[in-house]
């Protein structure tokens, strides 16, 4: 099949025994080493630069072509993945959402990850969010709790239906005043007051993401504040776009060609008509599947997860590799 493409998405990558958050929903450095050489064994690892070279001058990809991508600008991709991908000879492509960097405030979407991962009893989360739904029905027009239960507490195939539904509220279903004074009140109470040094602490600085750079590694856009992006205005996917460009330029990156990691693999058509417009060259979703750059649209790439692949370099092919190599 031509032009197949096994595109592997990461985020949390640390020592989780280790951790002050073991619990943080993660890939242990030694399941990522591991992964990372049954890749290296089956695949042919190529860069971004490689990727847009393809889609923009024809190049040829070689056998069973893999692309490494790492989302959010997390410190453990340069603790932890940087030293692994350096020692195995190979390129990621790292997408970091910049206000965190900039700005150094923790992100919602972390923010609802460490609070999940501190509390061990996820129905109290629930019951929180719950009763402020329920003092804020009237001011805000929502619907029943019971209704958001309903429509949203369905289990996938990462998350319990506690979880999907804590998530699916914090990040998105409730209004963005509500639902940021709901994460913020249980972000002071079960992991941190002091945000800043919290963000510190979370994630690469500038200068970290310039050494990747110089060591051959790709950087990307994942937006400026990490939104929905199909949830927002055209004006305000303008400037989450425009401000994220702004970024990599400070950084030395070359904006005259681009790749794009969806925040929650989420966009519309708007969107992809911006990004057309900014030149980028493909966009990378959260849909399951191998890539055809013949079949599918370069700016909608579907990618796996971490947990598609085995995490043992002496395992046999699994299903997606099998397909890769069909």
């Amino acid at each position: 099949m031509k032009n197949l493409l096994t595109i592997v998405m990461y985020h949390y990558v640390r020592d989780l025994q280790h951790s002050r958050y073991p619990k943080i929903k993660g890939l242990a450095t030694k399941d990522f080493k591991q992964q990372i050489r049954y890749i290296k064994k089956h695949y042919n690892v190529i860069s971004g630069e490689k990727l847009m070279d393809v889609i923009v001058e024809g190049d040829e990809l070689p056998p069973h072509p893999a692309i490494l991508t790492f989302d959010d600008g997390y410190i453990d991709h340069f603790t932890q993945v940087f030293p692994i991908l350096d020692s195995e000879n190979l390129r990621g492509c790292f997408f970091p959402s910049d206000k965190c960097i900039i700005e150094h405030q923790v992100l919602d979407v972390n923010k609802v990850h460490f609070i999940l991962a501190s509390v061990p009893e996820k129905q109290k989360i629930v019951d929180y969010i719950v009763k402020c739904v329920d003092e804020n029905k009237s001011h805000y027009g929502l619907l029943p709790a019971s209704t958001y239960i309903e429509n949203v507490a369905k289990s996938n195939r990462l998350d319990t239906a506690q979880v999907v539904f804590c998530k699916s509220m914090l990040q998105r279903e409730l209004p963005i005043e509500l639902r940021q004074i709901i994460i913020d009140e249980l972000f002071r109470k079960y992991v941190t007051g002091d945000e800043a040094s919290f963000s510190y602490e979370l994630y690469m600085s500038a200068e970290q993401i310039q050494m990747l750079q110089r060591h051959g590694m790709y950087v990307g856009s994942h937006g400026y504040e990490h939104f929905w992006m199909n949830a927002i205005s055209s004006e305000r996917q303008e400037k989450e776009i425009d401000r994220s460009l702004l970024f990599l330029e400070s950084i030395g990156a070359d904006v005259s060609r681009w790749i794009m990691s969806y925040p929650y693999g989420a966009y519309n058509e708007s969107l992809l008509s911006i990004l057309k417009s900014r030149n980028c060259i493909a966009g990378m979703t959260i849909e399951v599947n191998l890539a055809s750059l013949d079949d599918n649209d370069v700016l909608t790439l579907p990618r796996l997860d971490t947990i598609d692949l085995p995490k043992d370099v002496n395992a046999e092919d699994n299903k997606w590799t099998i397909k890769a190599k069909a």
